[in-house]
């Protein structure tokens, strides 16, 4: 019998605790990214408040109580008061927010962030065993310095691409409008993004411009500042998908990163979490019903996040879009609980018949669409999550962003990874604001591009099949974000020993 080891003491597994901001764009992909580290042996917390934890709580449910894959040790919801900014009770999270009282709310929401400080400072003084690592929201400006005080590394986790994190890095080191002539104030001229790994353009009016938005240029200076201060950043990605972006934010921005992604490939958990703890089965199992009944690669699936909202005349237009596209179906889902008074005629008696379209109100089991063998294109605002949930299940995209990183992404899709078709959207701004409308003829004409056999819609098809197998190697046992995941543990764990020994020394 072997008694070497017998009495050394027992390695107390690496503890990340986990501040995600209160959007459900930032916080399910940090509950399924907790779940990778839990499933490789991190204990993990996740710091949130009472409305976000029943956002986040199904999701985590799941990955402690799967079959094969649970960790050994179940990740906890650490749940703390939202902070009293003077929101209605109830408003802990962005996706409530309307057209009506966006501006106002979304500035509370920035001041509600800044007061949770002070329960993160609690948790971490309470830590025992002590924190290894804390894994903020980028909004949380405050939270590397913070997290030093506790001798904490803090990571950073924005939920966007590598390509739009260096995109906004070099509009902020640059501010690529001053480069343009004196006069020209044209929102629809082209400027060049400088000092990036392929020539990229965006309008002038996709571009924070510190003249116009002082306030957000500042708040995003303050908080690229913050992240450059930081043990380093963590990227729902994965490095085959954009390898030169990562080389850039390596060598070029001197920045330290690590892709661990697709997380929701990894958990299979992102279909319960985003229903907020609501028993959606009647609509997952009704919708996917109906695409078992339609022939592979016949449906396109219409859906823009859980935040964006369209006018009436904007709803009109994607409308008549679907009914011009003879041959193929659609299944679009529409956020929010808008009258049918906007419907064109036709498109009612469409739907009553069942065969060609079916549309669902508020939540869709998006995975599950996006897997299923009847999907042949995506009509997608270019939200990340969504991005990287059509590039792991296969499908290619039409491309229509809104506001934020989704003009950069669109970027990525269209034109460097060459799986998506843009529909033509020019106007950057706010999700509550109000946008251009697209002709219905537009959205048809790149439907048909992007679902036709053609030579086009073939290399489209086949490119994005070829990044769906890369993502899925990506997570497994020797692939890139596997080895990612467990690089960033060793080198935290290394860091608790040194620190151990320092502390020793001193003791002594």
């Amino acid at each position: 019998m072997d008694t070497t080891t017998r009495n050394e003491p027992q390695q107390q597994p690496l503890r990340i605790l986990f501040l995600p901001y209160f959007a459900p764009g930032h916080l399910i992909p940090a509950a399924d990214m907790a779940a990778v580290f839990a499933a490789r042996g991190a204990r993990c917390t996740i710091l949130t408040t009472p409305v976000n934890a029943d956002i986040i709580r199904p999701a985590v449910d799941r990955a402690n109580n799967a079959n094969d894959s649970a960790p050994a040790i179940p990740i906890d919801i650490s749940v703390v008061p939202f902070p009293d900014v003077g929101l209605p009770p109830g408003f802990e999270n962005v996706r409530y927010m309307n057209q009506s009282h966006g501006p106002e709310y979304y500035g509370k929401f920035l001041h509600a962030a800044l007061l949770l400080r002070e329960p993160f400072d609690r948790f971490l003084a309470a830590s025992r065993p002590r924190v290894d690592a804390v894994v903020t929201d980028s909004f949380f400006t405050w939270s590397p310095d913070a997290a030093a005080e506790h001798g904490v590394p803090r990571l950073v986790f924005l939920g966007i691409s590598v390509f739009a994190r260096s995109c906004f890095e070099s509009t902020l080191r640059n501010n690529p409008l001053e480069a343009c002539p004196d006069g020209d104030e044209d929102p629809d001229t082209f400027v060049l993004l400088p000092g990036l790994p392929h020539r990229m353009e965006l309008r002038r009016r996709q571009i924070l411009d510190p003249r116009k938005r002082p306030l957000e240029w500042q708040f995003y200076e303050s908080a690229s500042a913050a992240d450059r201060r930081s043990f380093g950043e963590v990227f729902n990605s994965f490095r085959e998908l954009e390898p030169d972006y990562v080389e850039h934010f390596h060598a070029t921005l001197g920045r330290r990163g690590w892709l661990v992604g697709p997380v929701a490939l990894a958990t299979d958990s992102r279909d319960v979490a985003a229903t907020g703890g609501i028993s959606t089965d009647g609509v997952a199992n009704s919708c996917l019903r109906w695409l078992d009944a339609k022939p592979a690669g016949s449906v396109v699936y219409v859906s823009f996040g859980t935040l964006t909202t369209f006018l009436p005349a904007e709803l009109v237009e994607i409308a008549r879009g679907l009914l011009d596209l003879s041959g193929k179906n659609f299944l679009w889902v529409i956020s929010g609980t808008e009258s049918s008074e906007w419907m064109p005629e036709g498109f009612a008696e469409l739907l009553a018949r069942g065969d060609r379209g079916f549309v669902i109100r508020g939540w869709a089991p998006q995975t599950l669409i996006l897997k299923h063998s009847a999907l042949g294109g995506f009509v997608t605002h270019c939200g990340w999550n969504s991005v990287l949930e059509a590039v792991s299940a296969g499908v290619p995209m039409v491309t229509w962003p809104r506001y934020g990183d989704q003009f950069h992404n669109e970027k990525l899709v269209v034109e460097v990874l060459k799986v998506g078709i843009s529909v033509g959207a020019r106007d950057s701004a706010a999700a509550i604001d109000t946008h251009e409308v697209i002709g219905a003829e537009m959205i048809t004409a790149a439907v048909k591009r992007l679902m036709d056999d053609s030579v086009e819609g073939n290399a489209l098809r086949k490119k994005v099949r070829e990044l769906r197998t890369m993502a899925t190697k990506a997570l497994e046992k020797g692939g890139s974000s596997y080895n990612d995941v467990g690089r960033l543990m060793d080198e935290l764990m290394a860091r608790r020993s040194c620190n151990s020994v320092e502390e020793n020394v001193r003791a002594s």
